[in-house]
């Protein structure tokens, strides 16, 4: 069984459980640390698995333009490439068409993107999408889609979840089609589509999830809508997708936002916000984000968080992260999102622990509110 339910909250849809790949097994909730490139930024692989990352994301739009497909055949997958021996899931590049929407033309049949990189034209079809993550060899492969941005007007809306529901049929007969490349299952998540409008959710959650993916996923949210709208279209489409399979809540986000979304029923996290806020000087803490360069932090012998574990937070003072970013010290870039990501993936497991003790709910209504005493506008 790919994915197993240990509990469910009796007073919310928070749930805990296990997704099984071939790589190794996965406790959910979880959060995924991005590493678009085949490399979290400033951070190594072995020091993801120090901070006890359980799965990372990769992006085929960025590792088919580099390294190249034929570079990772070679090597015989991702996972061998960049030396990760745990799950790896990988997004489709739908959510370049909203990000590089000066790059690229939507069609039909797929999707004509300029390379950032060098102006080149590629055309991603939902079928090369599948097999450029055939030749990655991700555990979790996600279908193309369109990620439409807000707002968008009702008619634009219902048209783009047309079109994502032909390219994830064209998607789902290709998984059938195209072979792994490697010794090990792959498994495909849908995405349901839609905007802040209850009835195209609808319709697309009834149309993708109609396909019998192996799971499913929420996106098109975290692009400029409002907090409620987030978290009342989340609660929304839970309720519209299969209790047996993950939900995956794409790019979201705060660590409130990722404790909200528990309780309406995700399961799955990615945003790069730990990350690239770590490499700009924001830290989470359990009282709320601190800005590391500010000048009350010039003397701080305290650590970043004194209720963290984490190496960052067990040997140095917020004074020496201070001094090292304004020395423009590369270290600086590195225990900042080594304390961030720890942050991130303490709160999910604390999170799961408490669903498992029928806790949640009261918890995360304290956790909440200590962890947004304080935001620094980022």
């Amino acid at each position: 069984m790919f994915f197993k339910i240990e509990h469910t909250s009796t007073n919310s849809k928070a749930r805990a459980g296990v997704i099984r790949t071939s790589h190794g097994d996965v406790r959910t909730p979880i959060f995924m640390p991005v590493g678009t490139q085949g490399s979290v930024k400033a951070i190594e692989q072995r020091e993801l698995d120090e901070i006890g990352a359980q799965i990372i994301l990769g992006n085929t739009y960025h590792l088919y333009l580099r390294p190249g497909v034929e570079v990772l055949k070679e090597f015989g997958g991702l996972h061998k490439f960049m030396n990760w021996r745990k799950p790896i899931l990988t997004d489709s590049g739908g959510f370049q068409i909203f990000s590089l929407s000066e790059l690229r033309k939507i069609r039909e049949d797929g999707v004509e993107f300029r390379s950032h990189l060098d102006g080149s034209t590629h055309f991603f079809t939902p079928e090369k999408v599948i097999e450029i993550q055939r030749a990655i060899g991700s555990d979790i492969m996600m279908i193309l889609d369109e990620c439409v941005s807000h707002p968008s007007t009702h008619d634009y809306v219902k048209k783009s979840v047309e079109l994502t529901t032909r390219w994830a049929a064209a998607a789902r007969e290709s998984v059938e089609r195209i072979s792994n490349y490697y010794d090990y299952q792959q498994f495909t998540f849908g995405i349901i589509q839609g905007g802040t409008f209850r009835d195209l959710r609808e319709i697309s959650a009834k149309e993708i999830t109609a396909m019998d993916f192996d799971g499913y996923s929420i996106g098109g949210l975290a692009v400029g809508e409002t907090t409620d709208e987030l978290y009342s279209v989340t609660d929304f489409t839970t309720d519209l997708m299969p209790i047996e399979k993950p939900r995956y809540l794409m790019g979201v986000g705060r660590p409130e936002n990722i404790l909200e979304a528990i309780e309406r029923g995700v399961d799955m996290f990615d945003c790069v916000m730990p990350t690239r806020n770590g490499r700009n000087a924001y830290l989470f803490t359990s009282s709320g984000v601190i800005s590391i360069r500010n000048n009350q932090y010039k003397s701080d012998q305290e650590p970043i968080d004194s209720t963290c574990d984490c190496y960052s937070c067990q040997n140095f003072s917020r004074a020496y992260l201070r001094h090292l970013f304004n020395a423009k010290e590369i270290l600086a870039l590195q225990l900042a999102t080594f304390h961030n990501l720890r942050f991130y993936l303490n709160l999910v497991s604390e999170a799961r622990e408490m669903i498992l003790q029928d806790k949640f709910l009261e918890w995360k209504q304290e956790k909440v509110k200590q962890i947004t005493k304080r935001h620094n506008n980022i």
